[in-house]
């Protein structure tokens, strides 16, 4: 397992689709998956330190491991299945739950725990990052997610979770 850093999400403009960037600083390499508005939601509120004044699923579900006396150690990308990727709570307490990837993200971002990606999903799910470009890119990415707001990722319609 390696510790990779939670980039954002981005939405690809001409394809509609919305993916989360988890990049692991030792190979460069950015590992893309494709997630739904909702999920991004969750992730980039969480990056971007937004407190709903209600609890929304991901912040619920973080009450209720504390409530049960128990936190999140980390999360790990386990592996990568017919497109979907698989990953697994790591509870402070020893148990290991199922969880998609967005999930697991959304909640580690909410715990501050590292997220761990198994090196051989980074191998195979990883695309080379652009030394000037993308650091332009990410750069710019950041700025984003300092004004990304929840809503932003709305689109009225149940979310898919393809590639997860």
């Amino acid at each position: 397992m390696v510790q990779v850093e939670v980039v954002g999400v981005r939405q690809h403009l001409a394809d509609d689709e919305i993916v989360v960037l988890l990049l692991d600083p030792e190979s460069e390499l950015l590992v893309p998956i494709l997630i739904g508005p909702t999920e991004a939601s969750a992730i980039a509120s969480a990056q971007a330190g937004i407190v709903p004044p209600r609890p929304m699923t991901h912040d619920l579900l973080r009450d209720v491991i504390v409530a049960a006396g128990s936190g999140v150690a980390h999360v790990e990308i386990t592996r990568l299945e017919e497109g979907v990727f698989h990953a697994e709570l790591v509870l402070t307490t020893g148990p290991r739950v199922d969880s998609r990837a967005s999930d697991a993200i959304a909640l580690a971002l909410r715990f501050g725990c590292p997220v761990l990606c198994a090196a051989e999903v980074v191998a195979v799910a990883g695309v080379e990052v652009r030394t000037t470009s993308t650091e332009q890119d990410l750069e710019r990415f950041r700025r984003f997610l300092d004004v990304v707001t929840p809503d932003d990722f709305s689109t009225g319609e149940e979310p898919g979770e393809s590639g997860r």
